[in-house]
């Protein structure tokens, strides 16, 4: 792996795990306001808690390079599934802007579920090697 490609995918971890870090903390400091919106949409409460724990824990994993391959398919799959159950609404065009940005984070992520944490990493760093996804 060449410099700038390592590079670049420690820098794409950093940014992509800002946004789960944040949104996890920000839920943690209002659990039951979180769990109001959920359950709004549909979601049984009983989902809060994992969900708080999945963007919080993943995305600290994921700035780490921990387990990057698993991790990052499992925040794919639960930002794909925000989009369609919360921001897919065609009359709403700022919901719309919403559902299209969950679609380019899911598809950053499933990008660096392919590729692994790269060189600059907690997985590279104690040689593990992450379940192929082929």
């Amino acid at each position: 792996m060449t410099q700038l490609t390592s590079s670049a995918t420690l820098l794409a971890r950093v940014l992509i795990s800002i946004l789960f870090i944040v949104s996890g903390f920000g839920k943690l400091q209002d659990v039951a306001g979180f769990t109001g919106y959920m359950t709004s949409g549909g979601v049984p409460a009983i989902f809060a808690w994992p969900t708080i724990a999945l963007e919080f824990l993943g995305g600290l994993a994921i700035l780490v390079g921990a387990f990057t391959r698993p991790v990052a398919l499992a925040l794919a799959g639960f930002t794909l599934l925000a989009a369609l159950m919360f921001h897919y609404v065609p009359a709403d065009q700022m919901q719309m802007i919403t559902f299209m940005k969950n679609l380019a984070i899911g598809g950053g992520l499933l990008l660096l579920a392919a590729q692994g944490a790269g060189a600059y990493s907690v997985d590279a760093l104690l040689g593990r090697k992450s379940p192929s996804l082929a």
